[in-house]
């Protein structure tokens, strides 16, 4: 099983500017294509600019939740300020998360290896807790020898 740890975290927020997911949740290659396309479109036209420039730390959210029975997903930020552009409030609980750590060359090949893991791997052979829902994210913390690091939060319950 790949290498994990279990974290108490206190509650937290997170403002992201999103876009709803078409592709079925079993099609990755699409599903990755989807974001692959928005975070390029957030980068060209200044959305993830005005989000790190109100944000209280360097990191960078790919959060997905689903909302409305949509599966949503956002590039966003810590902070306790908006965005003149429309964005959504994502409310992380205070509890145990799932956590893993990872890197990649670049941050969606980090994301995209990070979330295959947890949700391909570390998930389903779970004995000891579960997801039961609400928003995950990989979160970017920084370069490091040339590789984009970070991790994926994803909150979990003891079974």
């Amino acid at each position: 099983m790949a290498v994990y740890t279990l974290e108490e975290k206190d509650s937290f927020i997170v403002l992201g500017i999103g876009t709803e997911l078409k592709s079925d949740y079993t099609d990755y290659a699409g599903m990755n294509k989807e974001k692959e396309n928005f975070w390029r479109a957030v980068e060209q036209d200044g959305r993830l600019d005005a989000l790190k420039a109100v944000a209280t730390n360097d990191y960078i959210f790919a959060v997905n939740e689903a909302v409305n029975h949509k599966r949503m997903y956002y590039a966003g930020v810590m902070t306790e300020a908006s965005v003149p552009e429309e964005h959504r409030v994502i409310e992380f609980p205070k509890g145990q998360y799932l956590v893993i750590k990872g890197e990649g060359n670049t941050a969606e090949e980090m994301s995209n290896m990070l979330t295959g893991i947890a949700f391909g791997q570390v998930l389903p052979e779970a004995r000891t807790f579960a997801y039961v829902g609400g928003p995950n994210a990989t979160v970017e913390m920084g370069q490091r020898d040339g590789f984009v690091y970070g991790e994926m939060w994803v909150p979990v319950v003891r079974k």
